[in-house]
Order: C-alpha cells, then sequence, then structure tokens
C-alpha cells in the first residue's frame, strides 16, 4: 500500500489530477485557477500538465461559470468548477438550483449532469464577510444535488474523484480552515463509497456528529472528555445530502446520548435534520434529547470576534455535560 502524508489542499490537488488522468473528459473552471492555482493553491500546476483547454481560467463571473458547465455536461464532458469562497456562490445559485438540479428530472432521467461545484467554506481564517460563511443547507435543502464534505487528506483524495466519477450533480464543500492540515493519503487503496457516514472514534458514554472543520473539533472535545472520565463517540457524516444514517442510528442506541455541531447557524441547518431524524428513528433508545452546537443565528460577524462565533472544544463539552445530566 502507498501511502503519502500531505496537507487536505495537496490531496485534493492529487485527486484532480488522478481524475484528470483517468478521464480525458475531465475539466476545471474556475477564477484563478491556471498558473496562479487558485487562491489556495489546489489547482497548483494542473494547467501547466493538462493545457488551458482542461484547466480554464474563466471571468469574474460565477453564474456564467455554472452555466458554461451545464452547457459542457450536456456535451458530454465532466466539469469541475471552483468557487473562490462560499459567499461567491449566490451569483450562481440561480443556475444551480433552478437548472443544475432540475434538469435531469426536467428530461425524465434521460439527461445526465456531472457537473462537480467545489466550495471551499467555514471559518477559522480570519477572512472577511462573504468569505468564512457555511452555506451547506441551501444545497441540501434542494433536491437533485448530491452534498458532501471530506474533512481529511484521504477523504479529501478520494471523495473528489468519487465526486467527478459521480453522474449527478454534486456540490462539495471543502473546509478551508483544515487546507493546511496533513494526514496520511492511502493512494492505492479502496475508497470508502461517497456517500458514507465514518465513526472515526469509538466511544460508549456520548455520541458526537459533526462534519467538515468539526470533526477535527469534536475529536478534541473527546479528548478532553475522556481525560474527566466520559467515553465520546465521534461520528463524521461526510455526506450531507443524501446522509448515511445508519452508523449514527446505531451509535445512538448504544450511547443514548447525542451532541451534533456545525459552524453553520442552528436554525434551519443540516444539524436540525440529523437531529429530528435521530429523534424520530431511535426515539426509544435516547436518554436524553438531542443537542446542538452551531453557529449562532447571526451575519458572520468580523474576523476578531470569529473565535466567539465559532464552535469550539469548550463549547462542545457544556453540551456533553448537559446530556449526561438529563
Amino acid at each position: 500500500m502507498t501511502i503519502e502524508t500531505m496537507p487536505l489542499a495537496k490531496a485534493l490537488n492529487a485527486g484532480l489530477r488522478k481524475a484528470m488522468q483517468d478521464d480525458p473528459r475531465v475539466l476545471l473552471m474556475g477564477e484563478d485557477i491556471g498558473p496562479l492555482g487558485g487562491v489556495f493553491r489546489v489547482t497548483e500546476h494542473l494547467q501547466a500538465e493538462f493545457g488551458d483547454r482542461r484547466v480554464l481560467d474563466t471571468p469574474l463571473a460565477e453564474s456564467g461559470i455554472v452555466g458554461s458547465a451545464i452547457g459542457l455536461a450536456m456535451a458530454g464532458f465532466r466539469p469541475v468548477c471552483e468557487i473562490q469562497f462560499d459567499g461567491f456562490v449566490f451569483p450562481a445559485f440561480d443556475q444551480i438550483t433552478t437548472q443544475l438540479a432540475k434538469l435531469t428530472n426536467r428530461h425524465e432521467g434521460s439527461l445526465s449532469l456531472p457537473v462537480v461545484i467545489r466550495i471551499p467554506y467555514g471559518g477559522h481564517i480570519g477572512a472577511i464577510e462573504h468569505h468564512q460563511e457555511s452555506p451547506e443547507a441551501y444545497f441540501t435543502h434542494t433536491p437533485g444535488l448530491r452534498v458532501v464534505s471530506p474533512s481529511t487528506p484521504n477523504d479529501a483524495y478520494w471523495m473528489i474523484q468519487e465526486a467527478i466519477a459521480s453522474n449527478d450533480p454534486v456540490i462539495f464543500l471543502e473546509p478551508k480552515s483544515k487546507y493546511w492540515q496533513k494526514g496520511e493519503v492511502e493512494l492505492d487503496a479502496s475508497a470508502a463509497p461517497l456517500h458514507a457516514t465514518r465513526v472515526v472514534r469509538r466511544g460508549t458514554d456520548v455520541t458526537l456528529v459533526g462534519h467538515g472543520a468539526m470533526v477535527t473539533t469534536l475529536l478534541q472535545a473527546a479528548a478532553l472528555a475522556e481525560a474527566e472520565g466520559t467515553s465520546c463517540e465521534v461520528i463524521d457524516v461526510r455526506s450531507l445530502s443524501p446522509v448515511d444514517y445508519g452508523p449514527i442510528l446505531d451509535s445512538v442506541r448504544s450511547t443514548g446520548r447525542m451532541v451534533y455541531a456545525q459552524e453553520a447557524p442552528q436554525h434551519t441547518s443540516v444539524g436540525s435534520e440529523i437531529a429530528a431524524t435521530v429523534m424520530e428513528r431511535a426515539f426509544y433508545a435516547l436518554e436524553a434529547p438531542v443537542l446542538r452546537v452551531s453557529g449562532f443565528d447571526t451575519p458572520f460577524p468580523p474576523a476578531k470576534l470569529e473565535g466567539a462565533y465559532l464552535p469550539d472544544a469548550d463549547r462542545v463539552l457544556e453540551a456533553v455535560d448537559r446530556s449526561l445530566a438529563y
């Protein structure tokens, strides 16, 4: 088995390179993704390797990027669009939600739209407004879109390839605060299914569930809880739509308690949906209500206040304590 240690951004770069080597129909589109390699250097050196007809620097026009990708997919290509920051996706929102998500259904399944839209999302980078938001609920609420988010370099490497191979449109959410977090990547292993939930730490007292960058925070909280005598199981959702509920429900039926953590605001969020489903499907196993730890229901604050806005291990532990107190 070939294993390399690399940051998440480099794992994405390697995954994109592998997908382009394997399938000449794969092409990349986005602002500054060519010679610059993108703001976060995820596409670094790919234009030099594959040429400017497969790694396309586009105008500053997200609606045009996604609209062009839809046309290319209809013509048989497999385009991968980069949105520079989460807040910049909204000029393309109409193309994504009223065209990309619906065209396959509109054609009664006879038309496939293998489009991947990569969106760096989330906080912890000290950026300004519209650069640190978590808009995942908009897309999980939209039928016709698959929505996934890796939390480790290994998942990033494999999930981007699986997303590109999908015949359905995929919103690929990249936790930008983890771009520089290193981890082992199994370059020739078999990948977990794109929409599989993963148990990343075993425990017996409380189930901690989250996605993206919050998985690291949950692992930190679990380590601190263990020092205090509480055993927490940590689950990485990975796929936000569809959700693989099996491992989550199995864990909750074992521990009797669950805390969901996310950077996004709490109201009508991914965490809200998963909490409601667990309450419906594992109600009689629960010893306490499902609790949520989230960003606040306000616009994302200035960078100096992001530490007060985003959930940390202490806020997760406080929820664990409340759950155990029932």
